[in-house]
């Protein structure tokens, strides 16, 4: 299986450790940003969305336009966008990137956040939607004749698509921790996400995930693919390591009442979606769980989106991240601090580290970001949906 690499999209060059109050998106750095992912062999880029952040389809087609090869994931919430209008939206996208595009459901973990953008059904109904979004999707990709459609949380009568997917259909990816989002995830979904546990919790909830497919009556090789999501902090040996975490860290904890340049809708209070909980569940366990993978930045943030750190040389974050590949991780999601630095050393050092190990050991770890192995199995959705 190929091992592919995710980064996020930033629009300008504020982060977590020094943040640019009030920071518009600036275009320069943005082009700049894709390019590099571009040109250091990333397989994709999250771009992802909150309530008061920027417009996902905006920026992605402006990544789409400075890039060749990096495939474009666009966050989307459902409740943002009526199903009708996404299919087209992302169809669009998918053609003028020739084929690019994944789209990433975000049921929504915050009723705070939710209730910003005028959002007031509780998490069960959320997910609920996320699944009926799903399945209409699906059904405006593949068909050619009219739609209808009479569901719980949508209606429309005589629906006519003519913005069709390069590849027939456009991956979809879910994530969360909880039963309806490994249901949901396991029977609908192309990828899987989930935030970086240690290997024995990560391995329980992809055999959760699994099950849950299996259950749907999916086939051993359409499961979905797993996505998992690591901070790295890297540098030459494992005390300058150590020691540059412990910075980073000291950084985060000052500027944590200040402002947010998190790419996750922020909001105060303990969180309310399963991941963070378990997050900071496995925090209260030690700051350090298997090789290298170090909880203090996860209660530094309060664990509010991807917030679990691999610390080390780059050998140690190499054998890290394989030790994540050897129990079904088929997708890698690497973001740092310092964003354009840490994704520019991410590479150099880590990118072709992983692939020359998986390609020593006869394991197919050298797909670039120009295959299109990662395909395959929502091409094959399409065509059954098709016929």
């Amino acid at each position: 299986m190929p091992t592919e690499f995710i980064s996020v999209t930033f629009a300008n060059a504020s982060n977590e450790l020094h943040p640019i109050p009030g920071a518009g998106v600036d275009p320069e750095f943005l082009v700049k940003y894709a390019r590099a992912l571009d040109d250091n062999d990333y397989n994709y880029t999250l771009i992802p969305y909150g309530s008061a952040s920027f417009d996902p389809f905006t920026l992605g087609a402006t990544v789409a336009a400075v890039t060749k090869n990096i495939k474009i994931i666009i966050a989307l919430r459902p409740n943002t966008m009526y199903p009708t209008v996404a299919a087209k939206q992302l169809a669009t996208l998918d053609q003028l990137s020739r084929g690019r595009v994944v789209v990433h459901f975000i049921a929504g973990g915050d009723d705070v956040e939710q209730a910003r953008e005028g959002d007031f059904l509780s998490k069960d109904e959320r997910y609920a939607r996320q699944e009926e979004y799903i399945k209409i999707l699906r059904k405006a990709w593949a068909s050619s004749d009219p739609i209808n459609w009479e569901g719980k949380y949508y209606q429309f009568k005589d629906f006519r698509n003519n913005v069709r997917p390069v590849n027939g259909t456009i991956p979809v990816s879910v994530g969360g921790s909880s039963p309806e989002a490994y249901r949901i995830g396991g029977a609908l979904a192309d990828i899987f996400g989930l935030w970086g546990e240690p290997l024995k919790e990560t391995k329980e909830q992809i055999d959760r995930i699994y099950a849950a497919a299996d259950a749907a009556g999916r086939a051993p090789n359409d499961r979905p693919k797993i996505w998992v999501t690591f901070r790295p902090i890297v540098a030459e040996t494992e005390e300058l390591a150590w020691a540059k975490a412990h910075r980073i860290l000291d950084l985060l904890k000052k500027n944590k009442s200040g402002t947010s340049t998190a790419p996750y809708p922020q909001s105060s209070g303990p969180p309310q979606n399963v991941g963070s909980q378990r997050l900071l569940e496995i925090a209260a366990k030690g700051e350090v769980q298997d090789r290298a993978l170090w909880y203090p930045t996860v209660t530094a943030t309060g664990a509010k989106g991807a917030s679990t750190a691999l610390v080390g040389s780059p050998q140690t974050l190499i054998d890290s991240i394989l030790d994540y590949v050897d129990i079904g991780c088929e997708l890698i999601s690497i973001r740092g601090y310092d964003n354009y630095h840490d994704a520019l050393d991410y590479g150099r050092y880590i990118i072709p580290g992983v692939r020359k190990a998986l390609k020593e050991r006869g394991q197919d770890g050298a797909a670039t970001n120009g295959d299109h192995a990662n395909e395959d199995r929502p091409a094959k959705r399409a065509r059954a949906l098709r016929e």
